[in-house]
């Protein structure tokens, strides 16, 4: 696997376990914590969403969906 997909998925991955732990955050707490642009997180985000990983319950903020999930 290339160290740039290494890298995205292994941030997509920290992103969940952040919003699993923190049960709702905005899109720009999400910048702010990974310290990359908004660009990125959305991407990410969408991602995770198609998984229905996260769910969007209204616009800039996202939530763990209750799908069970075993991270290793």
């Amino acid at each position: 696997m290339k160290a740039s997909t290494d890298r995205m998925l292994t941030r997509i991955k920290s992103i969940y376990l952040y919003i699993k732990k923190r049960g709702n955050v905005s899109t720009k707490e999400l910048v702010e914590e990974f310290g990359t642009t908004q660009r990125t997180i959305q991407r990410d985000l969408n991602i995770l969403e198609y998984n229905n990983l996260v769910i969007s319950p209204e616009r800039g903020k996202w939530e763990p969906t209750k799908r069970k999930v075993t991270v290793s």
